[in-house]
């Protein structure tokens, strides 16, 4: 089946020049004395789940500990080229590790997992994955997306839409104009603590259909189950392909833990692909 990849799964050639650096090049911030010892993650929210027990596994076996803080992939991208101090940097996307790293910060770039983009369904909502795109253009439907460049997953909603273009003219700017950003922004609403970001906004009834990637879509369906979980159309389908920054040296042994075959195997229970072969 035809899948759209938004994100080319490279190595930079910035990696061999990094590598012979006498120390890790990250980010300019000196941790304190109580965090020295601890590791740093920054992470895509989409990651929260997964990552927050792989992390769980790795301290146990390793004995190391581990700080990691989620959001949307573009803002800690951000923050981290700003300077804020981080070891590893998990992003929804292959750019923003790539970019970091053809700026000189960090020490090399590796693909780690794959997800790829779903559509949640109000309950009650007919529709299914033939009727998907005339669902999202029917005038009394609402479309929900995150926000782009701010999160890939918006970054994706975009691809749906422009692929969308080949087989209806006019489907692109018709979506773009009426697909509402309802996550993912730095001044998005938030989810209260402990919710589901996709199902807090569907209960809410913000959106008739929101595009976002089937693993979100497991979560928010395993919280509210009327909700119904819709795979894309082969003609729409978005792939997104997952980087992580190694930004910090003494953070290689949780990266090489994340595409082990024990973190890989938690990610899969959470519904992420393996990365595809370079």
């Amino acid at each position: 089946m035809k899948r759209t990849l938004l994100s080319p799964i490279l190595l930079s050639p910035i990696l061999t020049l990094s590598l012979l650096g006498a120390s890790a090049q990250g980010v300019a911030a000196e941790p304190t004395e109580a965090s020295a010892g601890t590791i740093q993650v920054r992470a895509a929210g989409s990651l929260k789940a997964a990552l927050t027990e792989l992390i769980t596994a790795y301290e146990k076996e390793s004995g190391g500990k581990v700080a990691a803080e989620f959001g949307p992939s573009g803002l800690l991208k951000d923050r981290i080229e700003q300077g804020e101090a981080a070891a590893l940097f998990a992003s929804a996307n292959m750019k923003h590790p790539e970019a970091l790293l053809k700026a000189g910060i960090g020490l090399e770039v590796r693909p780690f997992a794959r997800n790829e983009l779903c559509a949640l369904a109000r309950p009650g909502l007919s529709v299914n994955t033939e009727t998907l795109l005339s669902t999202l253009l029917a005038a009394d439907v609402v479309v929900g997306m995150s926000t782009p460049k701010a999160d890939p997953a918006g970054d994706y909603a975009v691809a749906v839409f422009e692929l969308a273009e080949q087989q209806r003219a006019g489907a692109a700017a018709a979506l773009k104009v009426k697909a509402r950003q309802l996550t993912g922004g730095p001044s998005s609403a938030k989810a209260p603590d402990g919710v589901n970001p996709y199902a807090h906004v569907m209960r809410q009834q913000q959106a008739d259909v929101f595009l976002t990637y089937c693993t979100n879509g497991r979560l928010a369906q395993a919280e509210f189950a009327a909700l119904q979980l819709i795979p894309l159309p082969d003609y729409l389908r978005v792939g997104a392909d997952y980087g992580v920054l190694l930004l910090d040296e003494r953070a290689r042994p949780l990266a090489d833990y994340l595409i082990s075959a024990k973190g890989q195997a938690i990610l899969a229970s959470f519904g992420f692909a393996g990365p595809a072969p370079l």
